[in-house]
């Protein structure tokens, strides 16, 4: 037998089911698919992800490093610290590694979750950086001697607190070591500090540090720390054949302009860094808003 429709009356339906019937879609209307992504959104989106994971873990190290320092260094001291936690170094580590790990992540799970408002975080913290470097670029050109001033300063600084801070130290001695001076003048700069001024009653007395010294290993191979002792006492011909008398002040200004070059390409090679991030961070949005980038 052939199949018929069958009209039944308008009546034959309560209101009940009017609204079940109007709560569905009607299979005879066709609803497009959404859009796909396209091969190349998919390889920025996973590149922007990889990109910002690589930055994470940079982050991730830096702030270990700072959290390891203060905690060292608070071992050392036994407690008791000799300059307070907001002029310590390593705290400089602790914050940058906070930050970067922080917009990191927010990239990183923007990309990944195609989340439009970690990625909005992501781009303004991106400009924000970028424009702070771009402003101390400029700072940098326009306030060359109040800045030299300020270096002068920061190096008399480490020497005067030279054996109150493990930090400084640190510091002093590798940059004496590395551009063999002593002293921010010379080498008589150490009767500034206390503990090697020639009235001082320890042994280090009328002594510099040993990263003063030309031959700072004895034998060839053993550290000798004490073959700065004594060496401000002696005279001048004397004292340069036993220590790097010239000045730090000098030979780092000197290296400073002889390495503007490479300074100036890692800082231009962080910015780029930082405008391919922000490029695909701009992308995976705009798909998302587009939605091309589903779930």
């Amino acid at each position: 037998q052939a199949s018929r429709l069958v009209e039944l009356p308008y009546s034959s339906f309560d209101d009940d089911d009017d609204d079940d019937d109007t709560a569905e879609q009607d299979p005879r209307v066709w609803y497009p698919d959404p859009p796909k992504p396209s091969p190349f959104s998919r390889c920025v989106r996973y590149l922007a992800f990889l990109w910002n994971l690589l930055f994470l873990l940079l982050g991730l190290l830096t702030l270990a490093v700072g959290v390891w320092g203060l905690l060292t260094k608070s071992s050392l001291s036994g407690g008791e610290r000799g300059a307070p936690l907001g002029s310590d170094p390593m705290l400089l580590f602790v914050l940058v590694g906070l930050g970067a790990s922080a917009v990191s992540l927010a990239g990183c799970l923007g990309a990944l979750r195609a989340n439009p408002c970690l990625l909005r975080f992501f781009l303004g913290a991106l400009l924000a950086f970028g424009g702070l470097e771009l402003l101390g670029g400029l700072l940098l050109l326009l306030l060359r001697r109040r800045l030299r001033d300020a270096l002068r300063d920061l190096l008399l600084l480490c020497l005067l607190r030279y054996r109150e801070d493990p930090d400084l130290q640190f510091l002093v001695d590798e940059v004496q070591r590395s551009l063999q001076c002593c002293g921010l003048e010379s080498y008589r700069d150490w009767e500034r500090n206390l503990y090697f001024n020639c009235s001082s009653p320890g042994v280090q007395a009328c002594g510099v540090p040993a990263s003063c010294c030309r031959e700072p290993l004895q034998e060839g191979s053993v550290p000798n720390a004490q073959c700065g002792f004594g060496a401000l006492a002696l005279g001048p011909a004397a004292a340069a054949a036993l220590l790097h008398t010239g000045g730090c002040e000098a030979a780092l200004a000197a290296g400073l302009r002889g390495q503007a070059g490479a300074i100036a390409t890692g800082a231009v090679t962080l910015l780029l860094l930082e405008a391919v991030g922000a490029l695909m961070a701009l992308r995976v949005l705009g798909d998302i808003t587009a939605g091309r980038v589903w779930r």
